[in-house]
């Protein structure tokens, strides 16, 4: 039996899709579909049911995906004491953040763990949703909520703060804003609210209900650059717009929003001497900026 074979059929049973599985494996979505019919014809069965939906197991296939984890479990180790023995760290780790950290903190950051690392590869989604590792989506997930269940190495990873921004010219053309209820006079710049992905994302009861918004988006990035485009007002992470041009803090002394991030990996991933390192080196990394992420 191609081990191979087994490998594209693992990640097809955790994503579901084809293009989720390609994307996980660095491939075109018919060489998933491929290898796959290539198993089940070397097998005599099938191992998925097609649906409009996605793809789910058979009974067949459940058997299968528990021999093959355990397959896997057993390469991880071997790979894991290959890595200690030569002294280098290298292979792929995938990580998953929330779209503002990981472009506006973490990309920066990784370039300096693949100059210690030259053999050391990072994939990093930075996306507005939550990265799943239950789906196989990351190796390390940074997340806005504490998952409640699973077997994961769990910490937190870092407070920050949010507060809210303006550009300079939005400011100049709109009503004074001297305390909390001025800002019912003013549009916001926010989130799609039927959109949001984390609880965590919601910050207008903690100032009372402003004037509207002005202009929503699921990114928070977009939400930046609209704020600095004069398109209103809006909460922002220090990290990201503490440092943005033309955006000025209002009511910096009255206004502030703390949440956390919380790093997480799965249980069986924590001697893996390339997700030790990783996992190290984001915790020094955010240890080392507790000022910009508190906005100090």
């Amino acid at each position: 039996m191609d081990w191979d074979n087994l490998r594209y059929f693992l990640e097809l049973s955790r994503a579901g899709r084809l293009t989720a599985a390609a994307r996980r494996l660095g491939v075109d979505h018919t060489t998933v579909a491929r290898r796959v019919q290539a198993l089940e014809k070397s097998l005599g069965r099938p191992l998925f049911l097609r649906s409009g939906s996605g793809y789910s197991l058979t009974e067949a296939g459940r058997r299968l995906s528990a021999q093959a984890e355990a397959m896997e479990s057993a390469f991880l180790s071997i790979e894991q004491e290959v890595d200690e023995g030569s002294g280098g760290v290298s292979g792929l780790v995938r990580i998953g953040a929330t779209e503002g950290f990981g472009v506006e903190f973490l990309a920066g950051q990784l370039a300096g763990l693949t100059r210690l690392h030259p053999d050391l590869h990072i994939d990093l989604l930075a996306v507005p949703r939550m990265v799943r590792l239950a789906r196989h989506e990351a190796d390390i997930a940074i997340t806005l909520e504490r998952p409640e269940r699973g077997p994961y190495i769990i910490t937190r990873l870092t407070d920050y703060s949010l507060r809210l921004y303006a550009s300079a010219d939005y400011l100049d053309s709109h009503a004074p804003i001297r305390r909390r209820e001025d800002l019912r006079e003013h549009g916001f710049v926010s989130y799609i609210e039927d959109l949001l992905y984390s609880k965590e994302l919601t910050y207008f009861d903690e100032i009372g209900k402003p004037g509207q918004a002005s202009l929503r988006s699921t990114s928070i990035l977009a939400q930046l650059e609209a704020a600095k485009a004069g398109a209103g007002l809006a909460i922002l992470p220090n990290f990201a717009a503490s440092h943005a041009p033309g955006l000025q803090q209002v009511l910096a002394e009255e206004v502030e929003f703390i949440r956390t991030f919380w790093m997480l990996m799965p249980v069986e991933s924590k001697d893996i001497a390339r997700m030790r390192v990783t996992w190290d080196f984001l915790r020094e990394a955010v240890a080392a900026h507790q000022g910009l992420m508190m906005g100090r």
